[in-house]
This record gives structure tokens, sequence and C-alpha cells, in this order.
């Protein structure tokens, strides 16, 4: 019997890539059972696409150069998804807003991880306001993309104290410890077919996610 095709993820970056590192050393190391067929960057010079290459993902640049309208930098965008026959895309630092029907013609595909304890701190910048704002947690989210920024259902969630003396760098640090853990393992939920979008929203095992997963990393030597 003939093995199954395996599940094909795309990931959009546009800087170093450090989820999708992860992402893909999930996908050798068979934790999780998919594969990345391709990392796609708005950015020739990103970082990532170096590191993606040397984990044996195929990489495309799709900039978007000045006088280029959204909707022509889009299409080009989807041609070069398309080309890759993905089953999911995961966002993974692509710092670039999308339009509404970008987001419709993935809805239910495209996933994307938040440094922030969502709904809150939505945006850029979360450390920083998070450290303004006197928290005392932050994490962040693994979410599906929809037209709304940093609104779609949320699946997973990861949670980190806030220590008195942090700053950005140190407290951005603990965070994406733990994004190097909760976004692989969301994907390969999905990968497996236990989460699916319904109803316009996350189902789990065949539950909607109410509320999000929330894995406490507040203990951990991170």
């Amino acid at each position: 019997m003939s093995r199954p095709a395996p599940f094909r993820i795309t990931i959009l970056i546009s800087g170093r890539g450090s989820n999708m590192t992860a992402i893909a050393r999930a996908c050798l190391a068979g934790t999780l059972d998919a594969e990345v067929t391709d990392v796609i960057s708005d950015r020739a010079e990103a970082a990532g696409l170096a590191a993606a290459r040397d984990l044996g993902a195929a990489t495309a640049t799709v900039p978007r150069p000045p006088g280029l309208s959204s909707a022509d930098f889009e299409a080009q965008l989807v041609r070069a998804i398309e080309a890759a026959r993905p089953d999911a895309i995961a966002l993974a630092g692509f710092m670039r807003i999308l339009s509404t029907p970008f987001v419709e013609r993935y809805l239910g595909r495209m996933l994307n991880i938040h440094p922030s304890l969502l709904p809150a701190y939505r945006g850029l910048h979360t450390h920083r306001r998070v450290l303004a704002a006197g928290e005392a947690e932050h994490g962040a989210s693994v979410h599906f993309v929809t037209p709304e920024l940093d609104a779609g259902p949320i699946v997973l969630q990861s949670k980190v104290r806030v220590h008195p003396d942090d700053s950005e760098d140190s407290l951005a640090a603990r965070v994406i410890a733990t994004e190097h853990v909760i976004y692989p393992r969301v994907l390969g939920w999905f990968a497996q077919r236990r989460l699916q979008w319904h109803d316009g929203g996350a189902w789990l095992d065949g539950t909607r996610l109410e509320t999000p997963i929330v894995e406490d990393f507040r203990a951990a030597a991170i």
C-alpha cells in the first residue's frame, strides 16, 4: 500500500524566519507529520530564505517595489503559493497586511502566530506595550487568519511570566521560545485533521474552541 502524500505547508516570512525554522525542523524530525514544501518572502534579503534552503525547502521571493499596487503584489503572491499546492499556509513573521479577498481565498487554511495573548495587544511592538502597561503575564497566540487583523479564532496560546527586570529583548526571547513549541503543535493538529475550520470557528477533535487552549510556561526555565 502506498504511503499517503505528505501534508504540504507553505510558509510566508519577511525576516529571519525563526518560527519557519522551528516548523521545518519539526517536520524533518517527524514530530510534525508534514512537509514544508516552500518558503516565500516579500524581501530578497530575508535571512530566513537561506535557512529554509539549508533545511531542504524551496524558496521564492515576491517583492513589492514602489509603485506596485497591493492587488498586483497579491496576484503574484497567489501565483507563487498556488504553484506549491499547499494544504496549509503559515504566516511566520510575514510583515504585510493582506487584503480581504486574499484572506478569503485561503480562509480556513491560513494560520498565524502573534506575540501576545490575543485579543490583547494586536498589531506591532507587543513586548514594549506589555512592559509599559505593567502586565504580569505575556505570551503568544496561534490563530486562523481572518480579514480583521489579529482577530481570527485562537487555537493555542503560550503564557509566560513578565519579570520585573525584563527588557523588550529578554521578554521577546522568552516568548519566542514558546512560539517554537506551540506553532508546530497546532500545525501538527491541522495536518492530522484534528484541527478544522468550521462555521467560522476553530474546532479541535470535533469540539468548537470557545476559548483558546493555554499552555502555561510561567514556571519553565526559559
